[in-house]
């Protein structure tokens, strides 16, 4: 399998797994919330944190930001959308914040104005949102920025994946097997993609993007393959927001980088053999043999 190298990590087989934090739009629109955030996720050792960007204009209709939707910040759609995207002032204290606590940070950009944007910070890679996978001038545009591509494969059959694959080329990719329910159930999950996707893809890194509300699925996809996990990550699930219940609060992501590195410890190499810890118990216990 090849490798992907994503800021300071390699991501691909004989690599711990890569964790990624998705705070995505769960900072609503407070900067000092997102940076809690981002160290938070330091702090529980995740590799890497990832926002959204999106060009309002752009990515919805003007009759969709004009519907009626109450919520704190105002009474339509557009004010909720609006409050809710970072401008360059804050993505440039993003950035600072990123390198004084040594993370690395990137975005799921909708739109070609925003992979423009965020752009000019030089992430260390690009996602696509799940949303995204069939807009394929979107993926050339990301795709020309020359950066890691990080595909995210939610509410997609398997030929627009094939399509999408197609279109980006296997060149530093990593395909991520996702979900797009909100919070998922784990009857939707379907893990056993996974492998799937590990042999139609022989040679890129393939990852979970999960949206349920537990842990043991995402350690159970690590133990079928999974180079690269992101979760979305809160302070609290019962804050305002869409993301905010498919989300893992601080003691929630905590245990779920324990558990992930635990699983990884315990798979080994593959090779049964006797353990030197075993020999004493064998002497104990064994009668024949």
């Amino acid at each position: 399998m090849a490798e992907v190298r994503i800021g300071g990590k390699s991501v691909g087989e004989g690599h711990p797994c890569c964790l990624v934090a998705e705070i995505g739009i769960n900072h609503n629109g407070d900067l000092e919330l997102a940076k809690m955030l981002m160290h938070l996720a330091k702090r529980a050792g995740f590799d890497a944190v990832k926002f959204q960007k999106r060009t309002i204009e752009a990515v919805y209709s003007a009759e969709e930001l004009a519907k009626p939707r109450e919520h704190p910040w105002g009474t339509t759609n557009g004010d909720l959308k609006r409050r809710l995207e970072f401008g360059h002032s804050q993505y440039a204290e993003i950035d600072r914040y990123a390198k004084e606590i040594g993370i690395d940070w990137f975005a799921s950009c909708w739109d070609q104005a925003s992979v423009d944007f965020i752009d000019e910070f030089a992430p260390p890679a690009y996602k696509i949102a799940s949303a995204s996978i069939t807009d394929d001038n979107l993926l050339r545009h990301t795709r020309s920025k020359g950066k890691p591509i990080i595909l995210s494969t939610g509410m997609s059959t398997m030929e627009q994946v094939e399509h999408a694959v197609e279109v980006l080329g296997t060149r530093d990719l990593v395909i991520l097997h996702a979900v797009s329910t909100y919070p998922a159930k784990y009857e939707e999950l379907n893990l056993r993609v996974i492998p799937v996707l590990q042999q139609k893809f022989a040679g890129v890194p393939i990852g979970y993007s999960g949206h349920e509300s537990g842990l043991a699925s995402t350690v159970a996809a690590v133990a079928l393959g999974a180079r690269m996990v992101e979760r979305h990550i809160t302070l609290d699930r019962t804050m305002f927001g869409t993301d905010q219940a498919a989300s893992l609060g601080p003691s929630g992501f905590e245990k779920l980088i324990r558990d992930v590195r635990l699983a990884e410890t315990a798979m080994g190499d593959g090779v049964k053999r006797i353990l030197e810890a075993e020999v004493s118990i064998i002497k104990k216990l064994r009668r024949i043999g």
